[in-house]
């Protein structure tokens, strides 16, 4: 079983979290390609704008994390992007992403958002997997992250 707990980004367990993701992500990512983390601004995940949250397992581990936040509304209305969701490796398979991925998207819905979207790269497969099974579907770029190679949205 899995808790989710909101905290601030710039909280240090968030912090050690976001370091974990982007040390994954700089190890994985391909030769001859320069990853970019940037830890985001804590004041972006703040509700109703949006929200950081963090799983942590059922020892009192933390092992991932992920936000919403709000960003340009699109073309039908509030839109909210979905920002470093991970989770540590030894814990995956356990549909404790989905649920990560469900909390944030309800907690959307309580903000009035009519889509989420988020960018990815397609290296990242177990995600790409994740997100399509959660009603995710492609669209053309919307910010123009260094890191990413895929953008994608679902409709609320």
């Amino acid at each position: 079983m899995v808790s989710l707990l909101s905290i601030p980004a710039d909280d240090p367990r968030a912090r050690a979290l976001l370091a974990e993701y982007f040390e994954m992500r700089g190890e994985a990512f391909p030769k001859g390609q320069t990853y970019q983390p940037v830890f985001p601004d804590a004041s972006v995940f703040d509700p109703p704008a949006g929200v950081f949250l963090i799983a942590v397992d059922d020892e009192g581990h933390d092992v991932g994390c992920g936000g919403i936040r709000r960003i340009a509304d699109g073309p039908d209305g509030a839109r909210y992007e979905v920002k470093h969701l991970y989770l540590a490796p030894e814990t995956r398979g356990r549909g404790w992403g989905r649920a990560l991925l469900e909390s944030l998207e309800a907690r959307a819905e309580e903000w009035d958002a009519v889509d989420l979207v988020l960018d990815t790269h397609h290296t990242l497969e177990a995600a790409g997997s994740l997100y399509a099974r959660s009603g995710f579907t492609a669209i053309e770029p919307y910010n123009d992250n260094p890191n990413a190679t895929v953008w994608l949205r679902k409709v609320l």
